[in-house]
């Protein structure tokens, strides 16, 4: 399993751009729209570590309460199923079930943390 991104929701993707690239210093590398979850997602990454944040404004929502900013962390895995599996057997709440978002190509899942921070599986891509 290998580490890929946190997400956080923002109120406004532009500001939320400006103040993660010029602020601090990351860089942009892609934006697209989702739009069977009424979202945007825009990712920036740390030129130094290589970590990035994934930016997510949820269409409609401008208000959190305290502490819904985190939306979640992503890992890589290698066999989504085998993954599942095995977190089932140690009693891992799956959030969602497998499935593809449209314009993917990768099939993704969310588990639940002990705490019920998200974590997000994305079965890595076959080479090729």
């Amino acid at each position: 399993m290998r580490f890929l991104h946190t997400s956080i929701t923002v109120r406004n993707m532009e500001e939320s751009l400006a103040f993660y690239t010029e602020m601090l210093g990351l860089q942009f590398e892609r934006r697209r729209t989702i739009p069977e979850n009424h979202a945007e997602i825009a990712f920036v990454r740390d030129p130094l570590s290589g970590a990035r944040v994934e930016l997510t404004h949820w269409e409609g929502k401008d208000q959190f309460e305290a502490g819904e900013q985190l939306d979640h962390l992503a890992f890589e895995v290698d066999d989504l199923d085998r993954t599942l599996m095995r977190l089932r057997t140690k009693n891992v709440r799956v959030a969602k079930e497998p499935y593809r978002l449209s314009g993917g190509s990768s099939r993704i899942a969310f588990v639940l943390d002990p705490n019920d921070v998200w974590i997000e599986l994305i079965e890595k891509a076959p080479s090729g």
